[in-house]
C-alpha cells in the first residue's frame, strides 16, 4: 500500500513507522499522531523527569468538588506517570494521599511538592512492594500519620519487552509476577484490616485482552489482576467495599521509554481508533469517580480507557 510520503509496508522492520512530518504525523501506512521521538530508559520502572516530551499529568481544567474530602489514599506507583496523575487529581477532590515507591525519588518528590502545592498532605514511603514485610510497613506508616485507609490503589508494575518465551529468563518472569500481582496482593492483604469500607482500584492492562505478544509474562500479570479483582470484589461485596480495575490503553508513562525498542515510541498508540496515545490526566477522573461515592453500586467492573483500541 502507498500514500502521500510514500510508505511501502508495515515490515521495514521499523514497526512501520516511514515519516513524521513538521505537524508530527506520523506515516504507517495511513496517519497518526505522533506523541514522542525514538528514546529508552535502561531502567525499570523508568524516570519521568528523563522523559521527551514530559507526560502532561494535570488538567487545569479540572476542578475538584470535594468527592474524597479527608479520605486517606494510598497510592502505589504514584511518584510518576498514571500514578502520578491519580494523586492529584484525588488531592483536588481533597483526599490525603499516600505516595508508594520504589526508588524514582526525584519523580517523587516532583510529585509531593505538587501534591502540596494543591493545599493536601502527601506522604513518601520508599521501598520495594515484592517483599510481604515492606506492605506491612507501609500499613502501619499510614495509620500511625492518617489513623485510617479509605483507598488503595495498586498501581505500580514493571513490563519488558521480549521477542519470544524463549526469551523470557525465569528470573524475569518471577521477576515481573512479583512486582505486578504479588506486591498487590500483600499491599491489599495488609491494608484490609483497617479499611472499614472504602475502594480498591487495581490497575491492569488492554495488553491483557489482546495479547500483546512481546509482554508474555506482563499479560500474564495483568490478566491475574483481572481475576484478582473480580474474586475479591464478590469476596467483600457485603463488608461495603467495592473491588473494580481499571485497564489503561497506551498512556505515555515511564514504563514505555523503559520497556520498548527507541523505534517503537513514536508508533505508540498508532493502532488506535484515535491514532494517538494519551497522557496520563486523561484517564486520571475514572480513578476519581471509583475511588468516590459515585460509583456506590460499581463492584467487580474493569473500566477500558484505550481510545477504542480494545472494545470490552
Amino acid at each position: 500500500m502507498n500514500d502521500k510520503f510514500g510508505c511501502k509496508s508495515c515490515t521495514n522492520g521499523n514497526y512501520g513507522l516511514t515519516n513524521i512530518n513538521e505537524y508530527g504525523i506520523g506515516t504507517k501506512c495511513e496517519n497518526f499522531m505522533v506523541g514522542a521521538p525514538s528514546q529508552h530508559q535502561n531502567i525499570q520502572p523508568g524516570m519521568e523527569y528523563m522523559m521527551t516530551p514530559l507526560p502532561i499529568f494535570d488538567n487545569p481544567n479540572y476542578i475538584g468538588s470535594n468527592k474524597l474530602k479527608d479520605k486517606v489514599a494510598i497510592i502505589t506507583g504514584g511518584d510518576s506517570g498514571i500514578g502520578r496523575s491519580v494523586a492529584v487529581h484525588f488531592a483536588k477532590e481533597g483526599a490525603n494521599v499516600v505516595i508508594v515507591y520504589l526508588n524514582e525519588h526525584e519523580d517523587a518528590e516532583y510529585t509531593r511538592k505538587y501534591i502540596e502545592a494543591l493545599g493536601r498532605p502527601c506522604l513518601l514511603i520508599s521501598g520495594d512492594l515484592k517483599e510481604p514485610c515492606f506492605s506491612e510497613n507501609v500499613v502501619n506508616q499510614v495509620v500511625n500519620t492518617f489513623g485510617k485507609i479509605d483507598i488503595l490503589v495498586n498501581n505500580a508494575g514493571v513490563q519488558y519487552q521480549q521477542k519470544k518465551l524463549d526469551d523470557i529468563s525465569n528470573e524475569q518472569f518471577d521477576f515481573t509476577l512479583k512486582s505486578n500481582i504479588y506486591s498487590m496482593f500483600y499491599l491489599t492483604k495488609a491494608a484490609l484490616p483497617y479499611m472499614e469500607s472504602g475502594s480498591i482500584i487495581n490497575t491492569t492492562s488492554i495488553t491483557t485482552f489482546y495479547g500483546e505478544p512481546e509482554l508474555i509474562d506482563y499479560v500474564t500479570s495483568k490478566g491475574a489482576i483481572v481475576g484478582f479483582t473480580r474474586a475479591l470484589s464478590t469476596n467483600l461485596a457485603t463488608k461495603g467495599i467495592r473491588v473494580n480495575a481499571i485497564s489503561p490503553g497506551v498512556f505515555w508513562t515511564p514504563l514505555q521509554p523503559a520497556c520498548w525498542e527507541p523505534n517503537k515510541i513514536p508508533t505508540l498508540g498508532s493502532d488506535s481508533d484515535m491514532k494517538r496515545m494519551a497522557n496520563p490526566y486523561e484517564i486520571a477522573p475514572a480513578y476519581v469517580y471509583l475511588a468516590s461515592d459515585d460509583s456506590s453500586y460499581t463492584t467487580g467492573q474493569v473500566i477500558h480507557v484505550n481510545g477504542g483500541q480494545f472494545k470490552g
